[in-house]
């Protein structure tokens, strides 16, 4: 059976678009917020298994830090930034993964990621001046997958396949998203990501309850502990490598809020509140990601994670839809009402 037909509800309507005062589209989601003990508010069904694809690169990046390897390979800000990043492939991303790869003694034939245009407009405007292709260090993943060689060679595993589940780094990944999450391991469902590594449907909840360990880990391991402090500091000091230019996870960081956010495809976002000690996970049942970006929005802001009248929170809450003439022709709107009471009623 698939998902849909297993599903015990229909989620809420989050998003609302209209187009000449007319309802043109409907976005359904689920969101959760989790203290890391136990769901603190949520909308939806939030027992459903979701990919978190790209939300869970903080954690895909913790290896690094607890084998030792970035520490023996001198990794610094931009390299972990980098490693829990989903870049835009401006070019200050790309020279920075090829020096890491020099570094490490590899090359970008050893990425196993696919080559994809840079998802910053310029610089895929730039290749095609050039009639030069897409490289795989300009896909957005490259960080990542540099980190998973950092561990590899560092461990002394083989560097080819290292995307395989079987590989030592990828079972230390698992591990790491089943403890942070409180789940077995054999309750994470296997899919790949479209870069080719393994990503792991969870419940929706857990998610968040991973992220609110990532924002309070007082309770982990010491290593672990550190590792996510590690790579909380990195990513909040060079908030460009997480993203880019223009990009929300990188403008909310730049904003001064104390968020850990990260999006994933297909309509998840995810984030750590350390002020607040607390972990969201959102996902939109389409896979809209302007929707998603809608709904985490208000999630911030009815957290009172981002002030409600910042330029940032007003720009994303209620999003002008422009047509090629970059006229407004409609506009884009979360449910502020119903996601601020399910907020407010609980926390």
């Amino acid at each position: 059976m698939t998902a849909e037909e297993t599903a015990p509800q229909v989620n809420p309507i989050l998003v609302r678009e209209f187009r000449g005062g007319w309802v043109e589209s409907l976005h359904r989601g689920a969101f959760a917020v989790s203290d890391g003990k136990r769901i603190v508010a949520s909308v939806g069904d939030i027992g459903r298994k979701v990919f978190p694809r790209s939300a869970i690169k903080l954690i895909q990046a913790l290896p690094l830090i607890e084998t030792g390897a970035a520490a023996a390979y001198g990794l610094g800000d931009i390299e972990l930034a980098l490693a829990c990043a989903s870049h835009g492939g401006e070019p200050a991303h790309v020279a920075a993964v090829e020096a890491w790869l020099e570094r490490i003694g590899c090359t970008e034939a050893d990425l196993d990621c696919g080559p994809h245009m840079p998802s910053y407009p310029a610089a895929a405007e730039a290749l095609v001046r050039l009639g030069a292709a897409s490289r795989r260090i300009h896909n957005n993943c490259s960080g990542k997958h540099t980190g998973f060689l950092t561990v590899a060679k560092y461990l002394g595993a083989p560097t080819a396949g290292y995307d395989a589940l079987s590989h030592p780094v990828q079972q230390r990944v698992m591990a790491a998203l089943s403890d942070l999450a409180l789940i077995s391991a054999s309750d994470l469902e296997l899919g790949i990501d479209g870069c080719g590594a393994p990503n792991f449907a969870l419940p929706l909840g857990a998610l968040a309850t991973a992220f609110a360990r990532i924002a309070d880990p007082a309770a982990l391991a010491p290593v672990r502990h550190a590792g996510i402090l590690r790579l909380r500091t990195a990513v909040k000091a060079q908030p460009f490598y997480l993203a880019g230019t223009g990009r929300l996870c990188t403008r909310i960081i730049e904003s001064g809020a104390d968020v850990i956010p990260k999006t994933g495809a297909e309509g998840v976002y995810v984030a750590a509140l350390p002020s607040l000690k607390l972990g969201v996970a959102l996902k939109i049942d389409d896979g809209a990601g302007p929707a998603a970006q809608c709904v985490f929005m208000a999630l911030l802001v009815s957290l009172r994670a981002l002030a409600a009248d910042a330029p940032l929170a007003r720009t994303f809450l209620d999003q002008p839809i422009t047509n090629t003439q970059d006229k407004i022709v409609g506009r884009r709107q979360a449910d502020m009402q119903l996601i601020s009471a399910a907020i407010s009623a609980n926390i």
